[in-house]
């Protein structure tokens, strides 16, 4: 028995015998970006592994083998940001307001006082595992660099050509749209007209004016490590890119070997108990069932025009369901007798309720992918960024529909909820989608902490690492060979025309000599 025992340890405490230090990064002031990645954090840590974590969003209780380090100064006109969203822009500085706020939040980790005095001196702690959010801020790539050990990205949203590059992917323009675009990978020729301009738009403002000002910052806080490796090497190097996607719930693609998916990290498969009153106010609801709108935690219900929201009231005032509200403030005014607001809800709990009908949602992914999860179809108002691509995705797979929020009456919103309550086609599709998603030989989670262990085990995985990283723009996209070809060609050709006139005026100047001999 006593063998037994010690066989079982050995089997299943394999990240105890190999504790690593890891230095998490992800600082982003949006709370859906680090309740995807919690999880992982805190699992890492519960694994043994020592985890110091430099976030806008500290654990409220103390987490064993688990350190934050506090970024507050991101929250730093952070409301205001999110509005400015919603002002028309053309692309460009659409993409210029995108990667100022990321240059931004990465100054605000670089010079955040326990950084420069616990992380940034050269020799001060070491590290054995760099993961980040990586999203546009290369220049807190340097910890990778300045620790001298392998670097793990997280996308929260997926991956676009940014991400790619990291690890040499290849996503054809063709087929895979720009994340911002609201496009599918169905595309018509006009949309793929859209999206190869605006996917080289937002190259060239990253290449042309954003990413000389992440150089600078990486060389000025970064001293030594920016004379041993150059950032642009350092953003092509990385070990492992994990993303909060999966092909069922999105469209398939093509990925290296380096790049998985894990979309739904952050989803437990055991949905806790609700709270006492909350649930008897879904049992309350009959046969009718629930309806739960949320907005996420970047846009806020509270802060939408009077006239929009008193529009939902309404509407929700004329249902026979009930509907749990996430409202930012205390007091609803108008609130109805069948909806129930609160500031927080534990959101994948109530999907997971089956008295709960319908989703009416912003078209965040985490809430995308939710949805999928517990099979429940979705009413999308999105608002920015890749919320227009996933109710698109909704809508074209079948389990949700779009509205926009500024423009839809109470009839168009009354009368979309009512199809997708009484058409039993949505809840159909969307019950399909969440048995392919599940149908997986590890859930997500236990799929990243093996794949981050693994990047450990082999001290970085560089045989993972496709060659194509190695390789010039030229080089990479063959357009040397192209060029070889099409010159030697038109060599080819230039020769014949030559050769093809120089016998023309050969037979010419005979013909010539022999009309004058004729004469």
């Amino acid at each position: 028995m006593l063998a037994l025992r010690i066989s079982f340890l050995l089997l299943t405490l394999p990240g105890y015998l190999q504790a690593a230090r890891i230095l998490a990064i992800f600082p982003f002031p949006g709370p859906s970006q680090y309740i995807n990645v919690v999880p992982y954090l805190k699992e890492l840590a519960g694994r043994g592994h020592q985890v110091t974590s430099v976030n806008a969003f500290p654990q409220k209780k103390p987490v064993a083998n688990f350190r934050d380090v506090f970024i507050s100064k991101v929250f730093e006109n952070y409301n205001e940001l999110v509005n400015d969203l919603n002002e028309p822009m053309n692309l460009w500085q659409e993409n210029n307001f995108i990667n100022k706020f990321f240059a931004d939040v990465t100054r605000c980790v670089l010079t955040n006082k326990e950084v420069t005095e616990t992380l940034l001196p050269p020799g001060k702690d070491h590290y054995d595992l760099i993961i980040v959010e990586a999203i546009r801020s290369d220049a807190y790539y340097g910890f990778a660099a300045h620790f001298n050990a392998p670097i793990i990205g997280i996308s929260t949203f997926g991956t676009d050509w940014n991400i790619d590059e990291l690890v040499g992917n290849v996503s054809p323009l063709s087929y895979t749209p720009l994340v911002t675009a609201g496009l599918t990978d169905r595309m018509t020729f006009v949309e793929r007209v859209s999206n190869f301009v605006d996917t080289s738009i937002a190259w060239l403002n990253y290449k042309v004016v954003h990413m000389p000002e992440q150089e600078k910052m990486y060389a000025k806080y970064f001293p030594e490590a920016s004379k041993r490796v150059r950032l642009t090497d350092l953003n092509r190097n990385f070990s492992l890119v994990l993303l909060n996607q999966h092909f069922s719930l999105s469209f398939p693609r093509p990925y290296v070997p380096n790049m998985i998916e894990v979309g739904g990290l952050h989803i437990s498969h055991k949905p806790a108990p609700l709270p006492k009153e909350l649930e008897e106010f879904i049992q309350g609801s009959g046969e009718q069932g629930v309806i739960y709108f949320s907005l996420g935690s970047n846009v806020l219900s509270k802060d939408l025009p009077e006239e929009r929201r008193d529009l939902i009231l309404k509407t929700f005032a004329s249902l026979p369901q009930r509907v749990l509200w996430k409202f930012e403030e205390d007091k609803l005014p108008g609130k109805p007798a069948n909806v129930f607001i609160s500031k927080w809800f534990p959101q994948p709990d109530i999907l997971a309720h089956p008295k709960v009908k319908l989703f009416i949602t912003h078209g965040g992914l985490l809430s995308t992918i939710e949805s999928i999860h517990h099979g429940k179809p979705v009413l999308g108002l999105p608002f920015f960024y890749d919320q227009f691509l996933n109710v698109r995705r909704a809508t074209q797979a079948g389990f949700g529909l779009g509205l926009d929020h500024k423009t839809m009456t109470q009839q168009e919103l009354k009368r979309t909820i009512e199809r997708l309550l009484k058409e039993p086609q949505f809840g159909q599709i969307a019950r399909q989608m969440s048995e392919r998603y599940r149908d997986q030989p590890m859930s997500p989670l236990d799929t990243a902490i093996w794949w981050t262990e693994y990047v450990l085990r082999h001290k970085g995985a560089h045989h993972m690492r496709v060659a194509g990283q190695d390789l010039g723009f030229f080089a990479y996209h063959s357009l040397d060979v192209i060029g070889v070809l099409l010159g030697g060609a038109l060599l080819i050709v230039a020769i014949i025309v030559v050769v093809l006139w120089k016998a023309a005026k050969s037979s010419g100047l005979g013909n010539s000599k022999k009309k004058q001999k004729t004469k």
